[in-house]
C-alpha cells in the first residue's frame, strides 16, 4: 500500500515497512525516545525506557508496519499486529508472545509508535494511528489494545482510546510508568 496523505504543510507518504528501512527506523525510534520522553520522563526513565522500546522485525516481516514519509525522510512509523505481544522492541524478549490472536474474541496490538521530533504536532502520529486501525479493522479485529507511554498517551486519549490499566516496567532497576490503553474499532475507510 501506497497512499498520498496531504498536511497542513506538505504531503505524507504512507506505505508499509520493508526490512531495508530497518536501520533508518532504529535511529529514529532512538531519537524520538531521547527526545519527545524527556519532557515526562526523568533522565533515568529515558536511558531505562530504551529497554523495553524499540523496533520490532516481527512486525515488519508480518507486513503490519506502516511508515509516513515526506519528501524521502521517514516522519513517523507504527504498526499493528495479530500476535500476542503487547509492547517491546527485538532486544525485549522476556516481553515477547509470538502466538496468534483471534480477531473474533481478542483485540489487535497497536505497536511502536514513534514520530519522528522534526515532525511532531504535524498529524503524523494520528495518520499512522489510523492505517494501522484500519488495517487491523480489515483484519477482522473489532478491538485494539496498546501500551502507551506517558509521551504517546495524548495522542490516544484523542484518538478514542481509553485507559485499560496504569503499569510501569522496571527497566534495570528504573520504574518506567505506562499505561494500558483500549478502543473499539471501525472500519471507516
Amino acid at each position: 500500500m501506497m497512499t498520498q496523505v496531504q498536511a497542513d504543510n506538505g504531503t505524507f507518504t504512507m506505505r508499509w515497512a520493508t526490512m531495508d528501512d530497518a536501520p533508518a527506523l532504529d535511529a529514529l525510534i532512538r531519537l524520538a525516545i531521547d527526545t519527545l520522553q524527556a519532557d515526562v520522563l526523568t533522565p533515568e526513565q529515558v536511558v531505562a525506557s530504551h529497554a523495553v522500546m524499540g523496533l520490532d522485525r516481527q512486525l515488519i516481516a508480518d507486513g503490519t508496519y506502516l511508515i509516513a514519509q515526506r519528501d524521502g525522510q521517514i516522519a513517523g512509523c507504527g504498526g499493528w499486529s495479530r500476535r500476542a505481544t503487547l509492547y517491546g522492541g527485538d532486544h525485549s524478549a522476556d516481553l515477547r508472545d509470538p502466538a496468534l490472536l483471534d480477531p473474533t474474541r481478542d483485540p489487535a496490538r497497536i505497536r511502536a509508535m514513534y514520530t519522528h521530533p522534526a515532525f511532531v504536532r504535524q498529524g503524523v502520529g494520528r495518520r499512522v494511528l489510523h492505517g494501522c486501525e484500519q488495517a487491523a479493522a480489515r483484519h477482522g479485529f473489532v478491538r485494539a489494545e496498546l501500551m502507551a507511554t506517558m509521551s504517546g498517551q495524548p495522542l490516544y486519549v484523542a484518538a478514542g482510546y481509553q485507559p485499560i490499566e496504569p503499569t510501569s516496567v522496571n527497566a534495570n532497576g528504573v520504574v518506567v510508568p505506562m499505561v494500558r490503553m483500549g478502543k473499539a474499532l471501525v472500519i471507516e475507510d
